[in-house]
């Protein structure tokens, strides 16, 4: 285990997620969750909250090549088959407890900064006079939005999922940054 980042504690915890990813987290959450219901009533703070979503993928994008070893995205960014061999077990209820990221959990957080970056991008560039008022921008920004939410969804759905088979609370590890300490099968990646 890497002294960084995973210490055990007397209690059979490890550290794994640093402050950082977690107010990253919970912040992009909330700013995302603000842009998306203030999106046709009030203009100014869904800008505000779509630059403050903005700002958080920018720095999870530097977080995630020099961040501590759990929150860089070659920790946890697997290839496409190895994605596809954990849907599977995650299917057949035979998947292994990681200790950080797994597989599927990997690509999730790809496709959601992937969706992000494009919300964000069309909407800055909505502001624009160039762009504003020009319809595949309003159209590409609104369809990634709504691809957003259905992303949180099926994220939620496998957190839910992964504590339910791993018996462990993912929601708070998010919050206090611990998980349950490594043991026999579980991969420490």
């Amino acid at each position: 285990m890497q002294g960084d980042q995973s210490s055990v504690s007397a209690v059979g915890t490890i550290k794994v997620w640093d402050p950082l990813v977690r107010v990253f987290h919970w912040s992009l959450v909330f700013s995302f969750f603000v842009a998306y219901i203030s999106a046709e009533e009030w203009d100014d703070l869904h800008i505000w909250a779509g630059y403050a979503a903005a700002a958080l993928i920018a720095f999870r994008l530097v977080w995630g090549l020099i961040g501590p070893r759990k929150a860089r995205f070659m920790s946890f960014v697997k290839g496409p088959q190895n994605v596809i061999a954990y849907a599977k077990l995650m299917l057949s209820g035979k998947a292994p407890r990681y200790v950080g990221h797994n597989p599927l959990g990997g690509a999730m957080i790809m496709a959601l900064i992937l969706s992000l970056v494009l919300v964000s991008l069309t909407g800055w560039m909505f502001t624009l006079d160039r762009f504003w008022g020009v319809e595949w921008v309003e159209t590409v920004h609104s369809a990634f939005a709504n691809l957003m939410l259905g992303l949180v969804v099926l994220h939620v759905c496998g957190v839910v999922i992964s504590s339910l088979s791993h018996k462990e609370n993912l929601v708070r590890s998010m919050v206090t940054g611990l998980k349950r300490a490594p043991s026999g099968s579980d991969v420490d990646a």
